[in-house]
């Protein structure tokens, strides 16, 4: 199924019914006088959201929403049957806009809410209330009230608690495969994931917590580049994020012949930060409040590394002050001791990530 994350609709409550302009017509009744009756309400249009749906997919086919009108009145004083009002259904996460300025207009964050988006029109009053001391036969009655109607955006932001941010084929479907019970494609060509996966990583009985995986971002995402910024709205929710970089970045940098000691350290430290900055600064692009989150820095594959554990342990430390030393705009207080390093591929290392997670996300 296509993953589909924005649409926009239409909505329509159902019109009131006319009340009913009528007289008392029965044998040995003369001048029996009005007893039209009330129309019926016109039916409302009510969001509810569901965790059974995990797309706005069906949005992509039904657009516009139309409540049943309320029926007219009648005589003998009969009210006219109230319009049956719809319940549309929206995945959990949902948040939906005013089209036409933008404004958000209700936040779906659990199963089970309810919201009315438009009410049903009033029903017109049959001529049986218009009855005075001095006018005894009105021949009019009330029109019905036109239902609301609006024009609507609707917007799919996935709820988890942790998210996977890097470049393409940094392994971060591979890491969520390992972490959880989801089975994302995975290839080992750029752009594998197209669209977020959602994984529910156990910690101990009764504990787990769910986490996101994103498309990989490129520099000049804010352009459009890559995937662009198509799914970062998907990390807007999340309490921390997972920057996971490429360990086979460093490979270049194992074999080259040092002029001075630690050379090569320093160039791959150096090329590490540099990926992580580009990619900071697209979530800055994107939402300045994404490069505050909390995040966990991840080094991927170091089991490339299995003969040189101290080139990649220097490469981490050498990092680490890099990273003291960036732009205020990296919280201090938030960056871990040191980059993390695992494999996705042997699992080395992700027992550990998922337990300072769970750490922080439960402080």
């Amino acid at each position: 199924m296509r993953f589909i994350d924005e649409a926009k609709i239409k909505i329509m409550a159902g019109n009131g019914g006319p009340g009913c302009v009528s007289f008392r017509r029965e044998k040995f009744i003369p001048r029996g006088g009005p007893d039209g009756g009330d129309g019926g309400k016109g039916g409302s249009v009510i969001f509810e959201s569901t965790s059974n749906l995990a797309t706005l997919q069906d949005f992509r086919f039904k657009r516009s929403y139309q409540a049943e009108n309320g029926q007219h009145g009648s005589g003998k004083n009969k009210a006219g049957r109230d319009g049956e009002d719809i319940t549309v259904y929206v995945p959990v996460g949902t948040i939906i806009k005013n089209q036409s300025n933008g404004d958000i207009l209700f936040d779906f964050t659990d199963n089970g809410q309810k919201w009315v988006a438009v009410k049903g029109g009033r029903g017109g009053k049959g001529n049986t209330h218009f009855v005075t001391s001095v006018f005894q036969a009105p021949k009019f009655a009330q029109p019905g009230e036109e239902g609301q109607t609006r024009e609507l955006q609707l917007e799919l932001k996935l709820l988890a608690d942790a998210s996977l941010i890097g470049y393409p084929n940094a392994g971060k479907s591979t890491l969520i495969s390992r972490m959880s019970a989801a089975h994302p494609k995975i290839a080992d060509y750029p752009f594998t994931t197209l669209t977020p996966n959602l994984g529910v990583v156990k910690v101990a009985d009764f504990k787990s917590f769910v986490v996101a995986d994103i498309p990989g971002l490129i520099e000049g995402a804010h352009q459009g580049l890559g995937l662009g910024h198509k799914f970062l709205k998907h990390i807007e929710r999340t309490k921390i994020t997972v920057h996971l970089l490429d360990g086979t970045h460093l490979l270049d940098f194992t074999t080259m012949p040092d002029e001075e000691a630690g050379a090569s350290v320093n160039k791959g430290a150096q090329e590490l930060h540099r990926l992580y900055l580009a990619i900071r600064k697209e979530l800055e692009l994107f939402n300045p409040e994404l490069a505050d989150k909390d995040e966990v820095i991840v080094i991927n594959k170091s089991d490339l590394f299995l003969g040189q554990p101290q080139f990649l342990n220097d490469v981490k430390i050498e990092f680490r002050k890099l990273l003291e030393k960036g732009p205020k705009k990296i919280s201090r207080e938030l960056l871990p001791k040191e980059p993390l390093s695992i494999s996705c591929a042997s699992g080395e290392g992700v027992h550990d990530l998922i337990n300072v997670l769970w750490e922080r996300l439960s402080t």
